[in-house]
């Protein structure tokens, strides 16, 4: 609100001051059919004000890491160097794969032999049960042997017994089979996901076993950021809470809590925090350990009367704003500024929320002169 004594003097000794920055022909009167000035205006708003404190922060990337050979074996093809750029499910390397063909193809001969002896048991089980049934309905006969009976009733026992055995061995020599693919399949040393080749490890001709290093490889698409926060900031931040970081370019980007490390470094006093950058943040070139500067908020969120930054006329290094009031002439207001908020001022005094200020033109305009509006408030 305006101090109705003291601040209305000053308001009437500031307006006297304002005409000495009025250029002549300014300073004459308007003639009484001159169009109204067009201006650009904005209202005083009321928005929330949170201060901020830079914390700095470095690029950590999730995904990053050696990428291993599978299975032993000499490498015969590698297929890209430090700094390629590859796409999950892309080739880096080969291993020579003779012996894992011949290994494939000697599996797939003893399925192909195990179908056989399968398909045999089944052949003179199926004879067996067959006899063992006429024998069955030869029980009222005179020609009915007891002794054949009880042979043929063992004769199918054994018979199950060797197609079960020729069952499992089939069973045995498709997992055979499948461990062969398996091996020939990871004689290909594939990219887990998309990313950049940091480090190459080994070379043409040198021999791997499983686990092995091929490659160094960083995911630069999927960052998090992690800063050493101080613990009287860390009320500030709960997970999925959204602050603002940058990356030195001045321009900032939204970033959330992801979370918030319960270990507290006694000598520093800090926390490690860890923040999930929004998609917003395209630029290109990152690194990891890259620093990045993050704004978190301290102390509580309060309800402030704003200004725009354009409003502002500094005059005698007095702040000053042209108020629309209601016959559309402007008059010129002192007030007084608080904390910055993005592209408006914290109003301490002054204005009220909802008082319309000149934002465009407010430089050729003088105390009392008609104005009309660009837009709409």
């Amino acid at each position: 609100m305006r101090a109705p004594g003291i601040y209305a003097l000053t308001l009437a000794a500031t307006m006297m001051l304002s005409m000495v920055f009025i250029t002549p022909s300014a300073a004459q009167d308007q003639p009484a059919d001159a169009p109204p000035a067009s201006v650009g205006v904005d209202q005083v708003t009321i928005k929330p004000l949170l201060q901020t404190a830079p914390v700095i922060g470095r690029l950590v990337e999730r995904q990053s890491g050696e990428v291993a050979a599978r299975i032993n074996g000499p490498v015969g093809v590698l297929n890209v160097d430090v700094g390629d750029r590859v796409k999950k499910g892309d080739v880096l390397a080969e291993i020579i794969d003779n012996e894992l063909r011949a290994s494939r193809d000697l599996a797939k001969a003893e399925v192909a032999e195990s179908v056989a002896k399968e398909k045999t048991a089944q052949a003179k089980l199926a004879l067996a049960k067959q006899e063992f049934k006429r024998l069955e309905k030869l029980k009222a006969s005179p020609a009915f042997s007891q002794a054949r009976h009880d042979d043929k009733r063992q004769d199918v026992i054994r018979l199950k017994s060797e197609q079960a055995e020729a069952k499992a061995s089939l069973d045995r020599a498709q997992a055979n089979l499948t461990l062969a693919e398996i091996n020939l399949y990871n004689a290909l040393i594939r990219a887990p996901y998309d990313g950049v080749v940091s480090q190459r490890q080994t070379m043409i001709g040198a021999y791997l076993n499983v686990g092995d290093s091929v490659v160094m490889l960083i995911n630069d698409g999927l960052w998090e950021i992690e800063a050493d926060v101080p613990a009287d900031h860390i009320a500030g931040l709960s997970p999925g809470k959204e602050i603002t970081f940058d990356l030195g370019s001045g321009k900032t980007y939204p970033a959330h809590v992801r979370a918030i490390v319960p270990d507290e470094n006694p000598r520093t006093r800090t926390r490690a925090v860890r923040f999930t950058p929004g998609p917003e943040m395209t630029a290109g070139g990152l690194a990891a350990n890259e620093t990045v500067v993050l704004h978190l908020p301290k102390g509580e969120s309060r309800e402030a009367a704003t200004v725009s930054k354009d409003a502002v006329i500094i005059r005698q290094g007095q702040n000053l704003v042209y108020v629309v009031t209601d016959d559309q002439s402007v008059q010129i207001s002192p007030v007084k500024l608080g904390l910055a908020v993005g592209d408006r001022f914290e109003v301490v005094d002054g204005l009220a929320a909802g008082d319309v200020v000149v934002i465009r033109g407010n430089e050729r305009l003088r105390p009392g002169q008609k104005v009309q509006f660009e837009s709409t408030p």
